[in-house]
């Protein structure tokens, strides 16, 4: 990715009013157009500032290095269902796997987790947060996702992609990880305020594809021979999204099945500075 230019912010207005105490109590309606772009966060959640993000089975937690030989476990079991997803094999490819993990973060690429099953405490797969895109400053061309054009950690993303997500064979069909997507949804749409949040799978891989479209998402299309697939094969991948307005319906979907509805007035967001 080429290095940020530095600029500074726009005199743009957030268009995100402040959502359940975590955004800037000063936001107003913007006047002009429906999404303008915004300027660097002041007083909201930066980005890729660590998070933990709690639910009823699961915690994700930010991946460390004292989650390699936990990750190398979680994946040691029936490896059947990781044709399409890259998953660490042994200790040292989860070495590998963390340490590309943190430089995408510390770069404002990505934002990985571990994902941490609460009844026992262990760790049973990984997932993150990335092609984190901002729309601020000048309009690249050719248009292609950036980091941001400041500081890291003053900035927000206005557009970014779940992907990276496997989990060991024991918690595959366990509900975590919708849970997990209801966890990173809520995060993406109600405390970065971003206006889309992407998801994309090899076409083959029907079962991915299937929990994809059970989120809610929309199939925006499938890009024919994008690029090649882990097993060395040119893969058509198909991409799927979530906007900001369809949020509300998807969200009350995923509490739903996740028997996760709050009382009125409860807090959207479950998660605290790590």
């Amino acid at each position: 990715m080429p290095a940020p230019r530095a600029a500074p912010p726009g005199p743009h207005t957030d268009p995100h009013p402040a959502r359940n105490g975590g955004d800037d109590p000063s936001a107003v309606p913007s006047t002009g157009a429906r999404h303008p772009p915004r300027p660097f966060a002041q007083g909201r959640k930066a980005v890729p500032e660590n998070v933990i993000l709690r639910g009823r089975t699961l915690r994700l937690e930010p991946l460390a290095e004292h989650h390699v030989e936990a990750l190398a476990r979680a994946a040691a079991g029936d490896r059947g269902s990781y044709a399409f997803t890259p998953v660490p094999c042994g200790v040292e490819a989860a070495e590998r796997y963390v340490a590309d993990a943190l430089a995408a973060r510390a770069a404002g690429r990505a934002l990985p987790f571990a994902t941490v099953r609460v009844a026992d405490g262990r760790v049973v797969g990984s997932t993150r947060f990335c092609e984190l895109d901002y729309w601020q400053g000048p309009v690249p061309w050719p248009p292609a996702p950036r980091g941001p054009l400041g500081p890291v950690r003053t900035a927000i993303p206005d557009a970014a992609e779940i992907g990276g997500t496997w989990l060991s064979a024991c918690a595959q069909g366990t509900g975590i990880n919708t849970e997990a997507k209801l966890l990173m949804l809520r995060h993406a749409f109600e405390t970065w305020g971003v206006r889309r949040v992407s998801l994309r799978a090899d076409a083959r891989n029907l079962r991915s594809r299937t929990a994809i479209e059970r989120l809610g998402a929309t199939l925006d299309g499938v890009h024919r021979a994008h690029s090649r697939g882990l097993d060395g094969m040119v893969r058509s991948t198909a991409f799927y999204s979530i906007l900001d307005e369809e949020w509300p319906r998807v969200r009350e979907q995923l509490e739903q099945r996740v028997g996760a509805a709050r009382p009125e007035g409860a807090s959207a967001r479950s998660l605290v500075p790590a």
